[in-house]
């Protein structure tokens, strides 16, 4: 079933990101992870690629295993790294016999050591390339793509970022999943400007809890998010109690979830990083 369809249906979802584990025992943990937030409901869950694309074969693996063994909706990431037209042509082949009826259209992450993105002779160098192919060959298809409500960290500025993401769109898109925020009026501006912009596709929130400071903020520089003052300072106290941590992070999770739903966002996407507590307590309090 297509997300949008999904988010005609219902007043708000939750869905959830998990990525390819890199050995057994990690599979097991993530299946575990799937199992006790499925009684959740979730709209759909997606599944990563690796950096530069590394892991493409299992992402396939895994959507097809989740959708076939727990009747959860899923959804596949694709990227531009390291794959030609043909390649990717193939992917989506698979995809489609499979019954995957989702992706998540991206350019990708330049692959380690390579400082700016370059693509493969016979691939793309862009997003909305890579939604206008996937649209041209498989029109059925429910395509994402990425949204940065603070800017994606190269563009130069927000005005060029929404141009680049606008052009996603025209060129197919039919929802947007924002990079993880942690201020809600970064998202609620990030909407206006699409609405001035002529965009009226469902945005999703992304949200990560926090649940290691030196790793949040590893991601955050990586990615141009921005911890806020009061935020960074609360965490920066109990750092070294990894309860404590959580529990600040959650807490932040679940005021910026209610005030997202209430805000008329369509729903919550988490990022899970392969584990369940953190969503369960966000979950169970939010629905409380």
């Amino acid at each position: 079933m297509k997300i949008t369809d999904i988010l005609a249906t219902r007043s708000s979802t939750f869905s959830f990101e998990f990525f390819p584990p890199r050995d057994d025992e990690g599979l097991a943990r993530l299946f575990e992870t799937v199992a006790a937030l499925r009684s959740y409901h979730p709209a759909y869950v997606s599944v990563t690629y690796g950096a530069g694309g590394s892991t493409r074969r299992m992402t396939l693996d895994l959507v097809r295993r989740i959708k076939a063994e727990t009747g959860i909706e899923t959804m596949a990431h694709l990227t531009c790294v390291g794959s030609t037209r043909d390649e990717i042509a193939q992917i989506l082949d698979q995809l489609a016999q499979a019954d995957i009826d989702n992706v998540l259209a991206l350019r990708g992450d330049p692959p380690k050591g390579q400082e700016q993105f370059q693509a493969v002779a016979g691939g793309f160098a862009h997003g909305d390339e890579l939604v206008a192919f996937i649209r041209e060959q498989h029109p059925e298809l429910c395509i994402g793509v990425a949204g940065y409500p603070e800017k994606h960290p190269e563009s130069s500025d927000r005005r060029t970022d929404l141009t680049y993401l606008v052009n996603k769109v025209r060129a197919g898109a039919n929802f947007i999943i924002t990079q993880l925020f942690f201020g809600d009026r970064d998202y609620f501006a990030f909407v206006e400007q699409l609405h001035e912009a002529g965009l009226s596709v469902p945005v999703l929130p992304g949200i990560m809890p926090i649940t290691n400071v030196s790793q949040i903020k590893r991601f955050t520089a990586t990615c141009g998010a921005r911890i806020p003052t009061t935020l960074l300072n609360q965490l920066e106290v109990v750092q070294e109690d990894s309860e404590a941590v959580r529990a600040v992070g959650v807490a932040h999770a679940v005021a910026q979830c209610q005030e997202l739903l209430a805000g008329g966002a369509p729903g919550i996407h988490l990022y899970t990083l392969n584990r369940s507590t953190a969503s369960v307590e966000i979950l169970d309090k939010l629905l409380a």
